[in-house]
């Protein structure tokens, strides 16, 4: 049942889309004033280049002209000599390395944070393949907040590289290492530079025990009867940050969790059991060792083939899905309440939230109707989506509202009846089959007569 009781009359709706028309207009002159911003320093860093053309010692007159200048420009900008200089050098890489970046944001194609994702993600592509990048990168950003295509653009990035990702990796991961930054008030920063999945691992797991610890005192205290003589459980108020750091200590020092509330002194308990959960999303070549195409470590970054493939021979069990061969946008996976195959289907498919804007990631989400279950909706995956908590009641409780187009496209109107396209994301490993290769026999789908009908389920396409 919706309820907008509280959220604005039909008065309010029409001040409010004066105030959207406002914003765009504002939103318009910031980026006229940015790109200005940017080519203005770029010419700066330019003229110092000019300036020490010719000197003997030309590395060194650059240095000096740069910072003349950029000491020039930060009494404009309100800011240190220092942070201008990098700026000026920042805004040079731009106007000189992403032309057509420069061109895009003039347009209005793309917002400051597009820019910058995409100069970030391209700082590893070398110059002879970089405008590639950039088409596709700045195809990437259509409709899409800088946040959500981030991962996209650095896969894109590892995929464009001559070199494999494999062997840049095997070359990184020999600089593995743990040190120690000394810090104030007698703290320090314990930094361990390791693969992206050790990291990610050991944080999941630490979080795990962490919540586990939490969870084990809530229950303590709800028990406890009321003013207990000597109750620990009542005197910890940890943060989670707090519990998960104690953890990390004990763990590294004393080898097992003891922090752990449900161990019996006989062996670990439930924190002893805890194991971290890495997804991971693979092509089917990749994995098969045809090629060397990193993985995506879901949400986080790229990985090496070799690790994903390691992890896929460890693992124990497999979600197969069926994904369209042209879109790759997922269709089936081996109630009101979905399924668990339908909520793992639905994670593989939206990945986050997927009101517009928002990268919560979908294993903290809720599963949504589309169209409610009160209202005839059912409970199939072209009526569900994965929404945040807050975008949930966002849906439920204000003027917003969404339909799903097939494969996984939701339209979103909102209150002032502006729409908002959420295209179900694109997977990030694919592979694109070549004109000399035919499948299987083994792996191609069945020949059907055109008198026969489709069988029972089939995607319409």
């Amino acid at each position: 049942m919706h309820s907008n009781v509280g959220y604005g009359s039909d008065a309010d709706v029409a001040t409010l889309a004066a105030l959207v028309t406002d914003a765009e207009g504002v939103v318009a002159e910031a980026r006229r004033a940015q790109v200005h911003e940017v080519r203005v320093l770029a010419a700066a860093g330019q003229l110092a280049e000019k300036q020490a053309a010719g000197a003997s010692e030309r590395a060194k007159a650059h240095e000096m002209a740069l910072r003349s200048i950029a000491a020039e420009l930060a009494g404009v900008f309100v800011a240190t000599d220092r942070t201008l200089q990098r700026r000026i050098d920042e805004a040079r890489d731009l106007v000189e390395n992403y032309p057509a970046t420069m061109v895009a944001w003039e347009e209005g194609l793309l917002v400051r944070g597009h820019v910058l994702v995409i100069q970030d993600a391209g700082a590893i592509v070398p110059g002879e393949v970089r405008a590639e990048f950039e088409r596709q990168a700045i195809v990437a950003c259509e409709g899409e907040t800088p946040n959500r295509v981030r991962e996209r653009l650095r896969m894109l990035a590892e995929r464009l590289h001559p070199r494999t990702f494999t062997e840049r990796h095997r070359e990184a991961a020999a600089g593995r290492c743990v040190r120690v930054q000394p810090g104030v008030d007698g703290m320090s920063d314990l930094v361990a530079t390791l693969p992206t999945v050790i990291a990610e691992g050991i944080v999941d797991r630490l979080t795990q025990q962490a919540r586990e610890i939490i969870h084990a005192r809530d229950r303590a205290v709800a028990t406890e009867p009321i003013d207990p003589p000597g109750s620990s459980s009542v005197d910890d108020a940890r943060t989670i940050d707090q519990v998960r750091a104690d953890v990390f200590s004990d763990l590294l020092l004393a080898g097992t969790p003891s922090l752990d509330p449900t161990d019996t002194g006989d062996g670990n308990g439930t924190l002893g059991t805890i194991r971290a959960k890495v997804q991971v999303v693979v092509s089917a070549l990749t994995l098969a060792g045809q090629d060397e195409h990193p993985a995506d470590l879901v949400g986080r970054a790229p990985i090496d083939a070799a690790t994903a493939r390691v992890l896929a021979g460890e693992n124990t069990s497999w979600d197969r899905l069926l994904t369209h061969p042209v879109t790759g946008t997922v269709l089936e996976c081996d109630t009101y309440t979905p399924t668990a195959a339908m909520k793992r289907l639905l994670r593989a498919r939206d990945r986050h939230c997927r009101f517009p804007g928002c990268r919560q990631p979908a294993i903290r989400c809720e599963n949504d109707h589309t169209i409610a279950a009160s209202h005839g909706g059912p409970t199939h995956l072209h009526n569900l989506a994965n929404l945040c908590t807050r975008h949930h009641h966002t849906k439920h409780h204000t003027r917003w509202r969404v339909r799903q187009l097939p494969g996984g496209t939701l339209v979103w109107t909102s209150p002032t009846g502006r729409t908002y396209r959420d295209n179900a994301p694109p997977p990030l490993v694919t592979f694109t089959p070549s004109d000399d290769l035919t499948p299987p026999d083994d792996l191609a789908p069945p020949r059907r007569r055109p008198s026969e009908p489709p069988p029972t389920g089939a995607p319409p396409f």
